[in-house]
């Protein structure tokens, strides 16, 4: 199993504001599938992904990626797993704004030893003809490929999606999945993909749902619906 988490908890504040956001977590996703993460505002979702990112610390349990223990690694080796394991789209792009298309997924680009050719990424995201924009000429749905570009590029085995569509428009949502699959499909991404939106877990090989810090739901889709054809997103 690629990505291994065991009674994961972790909670925030001291004394009486102490709040525990995940209470136990325990889950696994297979090399090379799509892992949709479902649930109300204030579940975990987000703080489950920024564990498995390396971005919060836990307080105890195990996360495993690829058989690497992550709890308890020290800082030089959760940077370097961040650098050559990981790739991170966030909701709000990020984007560096004096900074081109091409300039943006660079920076990424030099973090790698074996990164993806920038030529060939961006062609399969239709963001060749933007490639000299900044961020401020291009639409919500091109902010986020140019986000999608820049954390692929470094060729990650995990992509973590933190609410990659929730600022978009259907179609643009559409768009955004549908390259997250390709990538997929092409790259052998394993990807974990946060979402307000029910629909998206069609797309998914897993989905998890969580609820107060625990995983109320796990189901596995043996036959997961095409982005293109999703519905009411």
């Amino acid at each position: 199993m690629y990505l291994e988490i065991r009674d994961l908890k972790k909670s925030y504040g001291d004394g009486s504001s102490r709040a525990q956001v995940l209470r136990g977590v325990t889950t696994s996703v297979e090399r090379g599938s799509v892992c949709a993460i479902l649930g109300p505002s204030g579940s975990g979702k987000s703080t489950l992904l920024n564990c498995v990112g390396a971005l919060e610390t836990a307080d105890s349990g195990s996360i495993r990626v690829d058989g690497a223990e992550l709890c308890g690694m020290k800082k030089d080796g959760l940077a370097e797993y961040r650098r050559e394991k990981l790739g991170f789209v966030f909701q709000f792009y990020n984007l560096v704004p004096n900074l081109t298309v091409w300039e943006n997924v660079q920076v990424c680009e030099y973090l790698s030893k074996h990164p993806l050719p920038m030529e060939e990424l961006l062609d399969t995201l239709g963001m060749t003809e933007h490639r000299k924009k900044f961020p401020s000429q291009l639409s919500g749905g091109q902010q986020q490929r140019c986000a999608i570009a820049r954390a692929v590029v470094k060729n990650p085995e995990l992509l973590l999606c933190d609410e990659p569509t929730g600022a978009l428009d259907s179609a643009s949502s559409r768009e955004i999945l549908i390259l997250l699959e390709r990538i997929n499909r092409t790259y052998g991404t394993t990807i974990l993909l946060v979402t307000h939106n029910a629909a998206i877990r069609q797309m998914a090989n897993k989905v998890l749902t969580i609820r107060d810090g625990v995983i109320v739901d796990e189901t596995e889709n043996a036959s997961p619906v095409p982005a293109a054809e999703l519905e009411d997103l």
